[in-house]
Order: structure tokens, then C-alpha cells, then sequence
């Protein structure tokens, strides 16, 4: 019916990879069965590239870009629909030479025959690159303009209507101001594709949306207790911080895990579940350091988060519907934090009014010689994360306050970015750190103090006591609306 394959002798010179039967049951975030899927999947490991396949990069929604679309959607009031692509990846037309071998249980009428692919399956390296192509191809067709801050994003704007479409592989979120013009959208790609509409965004990507009359919350709560029961920690006793602030023990040499995949492991999962509990990025950045040697110590520590978690697991960020559209970014660094290499850490988040959009924890990939320049090279990554926000509310739109707001409590770093009299001091520092000067000087922002005791970008750069971290979490707009576990 798909028109997926046709049978054929294998030509000579050429080779067909394998195929094997995928089946899996799928849950909805109530841990209940939603349905049982069968899916055919090739064995694209085997194939060769520059035979098989050529390109297989695909663009895929930005995570802070699904944060910026749920705070603006709140705050306009705009409509959030769901869709999903039925077997999304035979949409895709394939360029190459493909064959394979016939389906496990399938009757063929002649021995020796393979199938020539002439779709893209699931498996193939190629899958996902040519499924987005025909998609893209087909939305430019209908009048929508492809975003060159996300490419994954699409808006089209008419007269009456604005709408959204985001896309991550078969995962879409449409929104705008006009319902009719969303159900005109989705009968048109269901004509294109075999749409299945989910109806009003709930569960995407494993974030789970709740809308009220007040705003958006979104959180991971199924997410977060399936790590606990993978673990073994769901009756664990809670604790109030992801880390202890006395890490210095961390550092020395402890005894070796003999399992050291299971830290792996643990310390990936938790990493997606920072998309929703920025409380948790520091001691998941720090953690992160010791993956290819980690000691029994690091796994206490993760556990430690996991304690965290459990004391509040549906905790999650909230984007209230009377927020401004101000542009505000907190920007701080922890200096020379790593004893054996002495880098430091960059720390920093940006709101859109008081919705908390994106931040960031990250070692520094050089040592700073000062405390002032490890904050200017925290300062010149908020930047560059400030100037992508600014092109990705063009796309959507939004008009804001004509200057960002960006706040570093370092007096130093402030001077250096305002001030070229500063080169002796400065002169060693890369030049793409001086994007601050130039960007300050275009008038993208406007950099403003702040004291160190009301910076909320401290929870990402260093561990904190319970009567530091408590306030700043509270600042980063997470609340949990559900019921402790």
C-alpha cells in the first residue's frame, strides 16, 4: 500500500542488509498500555557509507525553543494542538541504491530475491534526513516560512492568523491565534502524510504539559519516577539539595566502581531531566566530570540527587500568562573551581519576563587568570544565547522591549565589556570573548549590576546551603502542583 519496496534479483556487485521485527508497548503518562506496536526495522548498521548512504543529519527541535513556544503560548493565549505522523519515516523518498533482505515470516515467490527499497524505514542511517526533507519541502509549498534560528520550526502569518509548527522527527506542535486555521493545517497534512491529531499538547518528548486559566506548567514527573523505581529509590528518604556543598572529597581518590556503566547510565537519564529541574544542572555538570573513572563516592553523590527528586518529583517550570516579554539574562562563574585543572565554571539563565527559558552549567574550556575574567567569558557565553533568543522572536513574531536586560555582579567584567582601556588586562583573552563589547556597543542589551546575594545564576556555577538554594529555585519559577510521592 505504501509503496515501500518492490521485489527484484539483487544486482551484481551489490549487497542487501538485514531486517529484523521491533515489537513494543507504549505507555501514557499514567504508566498505563496505550497500545501495542509492530514495527519493521532494517539494519542500517551494515550499511556503507558513500554506497548505502550519503548525508544522515536531520534537524530536531531545540529544547529551549519548545521552552520559548510554552511561555509565549501562554502568554498570548494561543491554542497548543498535538500530532503525530503515522510510520513517519516511509514518507521519505530514498536517493540511494537500497536492498534488503525480505521480512522475517515473509513468503517470497522466487528464491534469492531481496527487496529494493524505494521509502526510507526505520533503521536506515538515511531515515530521519529524507522523512525531514519531504516534510520542510511540503510546508514551504503551503506557505510556511522555515526558521533559520531553529530549523525545525515553521511559522506562517496571514492576514487573520499566525501559526506554529514545530517538529522533532514525528513529534508536531501546532499552535496560533486561529483554531480554524490549525484544523485547516492538520487536514492538510493528513492528506500529505497520515496525521493522527492528539488533540490539546498534554505529554511531548516525555515533558508533560498542564495548561490553567494561570499559565503552563511543565514537568517530568513520570520520568522522574521511573528513574527512582529503576533504582531502587522511590522509599528513600528525600533531601533538601542535589549536592553538599563540602565537594572537596569528590576529587580524591576513592574506590573504583565496578560497574561503571550503571554511573553512566544513571548520570544520562538524569541529564534530560535537567529540560525540566535546572535546580539539578550544577551537581549533574559536576557528576558529569568523573564518567570514565567514577568512584563509589560519585554514585553516592548521584544518589544524592536521585534523594533530591524524590522529595519533589513533579516539580517543574512554570510560564504564567501574565508575564512580560522582557528579555532578562543573569549571567555569573565559580573561578578556577577544578583543583587539577583549574578551570572555572560559567553559569547562566535567561527569562522572558519571568518565565525561565534556558540556562546553563558548563566547565570553562580554558583557565581563566582571574576571577574577573572567568565572569567575562560567562558574560560573552550569555551573548551569544541572548543575540539566537533575539532571531528566534523575530520568527515568532514578538516584538520586544527594545534592550535586553543583562545582569553580572562582577564590577570587573562590566568594566571590560564597557571599556576598551581595559586591553592590558584583556589582551590574552580569545576574540570571539569580545562579541560582549561589540553586541553592548549595537545596543542588543544593556548590562546592569547586580548584587551577588540576588544572583540567580549562583545555582549553576557552585553547591549551595538550603538557605541559598531554596530562594533561587524559587526565582526560577519551578513549583510542583502535584502531591508529594
Amino acid at each position: 500500500m505504501n509503496q515501500t519496496w518492490f521485489m527484484t534479483d539483487l544486482p551484481q556487485g551489490k549487497r542487501a542488509i538485514g531486517c529484523k521485527w521491533v515489537f513494543k508497548i507504549k505507555y501514557n503518562p499514567e504508566g498505563k498500555i496505550e497500545r501495542h506496536k509492530a514495527r519493521l526495522v532494517a539494519k542500517g548498521y551494515t550499511q556503507l557509507e558513500g554506497i548505502d548512504y550519503m548525508d544522515t543529519f536531520s534537524p530536531v527541535a531545540k529544547l529551549t525553543t519548545v521552552r520559548l513556544l510554552l511561555a509565549l503560548a501562554s502568554i498570548n493565549n494561543w491554542h497548543l494542538q498535538q500530532l503525530d505522523v503515522n510510520n513517519v519515516f516511509l514518507h521519505g523518498d530514498l536517493n540511494e541504491e537500497v536492498y534488503m533482505l525480505p521480512p522475517p515470516g515473509m513468503v517470497v515467490s522466487k528464491c534469492g530475491q531481496v527487496c529494493k527499497l524505494t521509502k526510507s524505514l526505520y533503521g536506515l542511517k538515511q531515515a530521519s534526513r529524507q522523512w525531514f526533507s519531504n516534510l520542510s519541502s511540503y510546508l514551504k509549498s503551503i506557505n510556511f516560512i522555515q526558521s533559520t534560528a531553529d530549523y525545525s520550526l515553521f511559522t506562517k502569518k496571514t492576514d487573520n492568523s499566525f501559526t506554529i509548527l514545530l517538529v522533532y522527527v514525528d513529534d508536531i506542535i501546532l499552535s496560533g491565534n486561529s483554531i480554524s486555521e490549525i484544523q485547516q493545517v492538520t487536514l492538510s497534512l493528513d492528506k500529505a502524510f497520515k496525521i493522527k491529531d492528539l488533540g490539546k499538547l498534554k505529554y511531548f518528548l516525555g515533558l508533560e504539559v498542564a495548561r490553567s486559566s494561570t499559565g503552563i506548567h511543565v514537568s517530568q514527573r513520570k520520568y522522574a519516577l521511573d528513574i527512582l523505581a529503576e533504582t531502587g529509590l522511590l522509599a528513600a528518604k528525600p533531601c533538601s539539595t542535589p549536592i553538599t556543598k563540602d565537594i572537596k572529597h569528590l576529587f580524591k581518590d576513592g574506590t573504583p566502581m565496578e560497574d561503571i556503566n550503571a554511573y553512566q547510565r544513571l548520570i544520562g537519564k538524569l541529564l534530560y531531566l535537567t529540560n525540566t529541574r535546572p535546580d539539578i544542572s550544577y551537581a549533574i555538570q559536576f557528576l558529569s566530570q568523573f564518567l570514565r573513572a567514577p568512584t563509589t563516592d560519585h554514585y553516592n553523590a548521584a544518589q544524592r540527587i536521585l534523594r533530591y527528586i524524590k522529595s519533589a518529583p513533579g516539580k517543574g517550570m512554570f510560564f504564567p500568562n501574565n508575564s512580560s516579554l522582557q528579555l532578562k539574562g543573569f549571567s555569573d562563574s565559580d573561578w578556577a573551581t577544578y583543583p587539577q585543572t583549574r578551570r572555572s565554571v560559567t553559569g547562566f539563565c535567561v527569562f522572558v519576563g519571568s518565565s525561565l527559558i534556558c540556562w546553563k552549567s558548563k566547565k570553562q574550556s580554558t583557565v581563566s587568570r582571574s576571577s574577573s575574567e572567568a565572569e567575562y567569558r560567562a558574560l560573552a557565553a550569555l551573548t551569544c544565547e541572548i543575540q539566537w533568543l533575539k532571531y528566534l522572536l523575530d520568527d515568532f513574531s514578538i516584538t520586544t522591549q527594545p534592550l535586553a536586560g543583562v545582569y553580572c555582579d562582577n564590577q570587573s567584567a562590566r568594566h571590560i565589556a564597557s571599556n576598551p582601556s581595559f586591553h592590558e588586562r584583556t589582551k590574552h583573552i580569545e576574540i570571539d570573548c569580545h562579541i560582549v563589547r561589540e553586541k553592548l556597543q549595537a545596543k542588543l542589551f544593556q548590562l546592569l549590576p547586580i548584587p551577588s546575594s540576588q544572583q540567580p545564576a549562583d545555582i549553576f556555577t557552585k553547591p549551595l546551603e538550603p538557605a541559598r538554594f531554596d530562594p533561587i529555585v524559587s526565582k526560577l519559577g519551578l513549583v510542583n502542583i502535584y502531591h508529594a510521592a
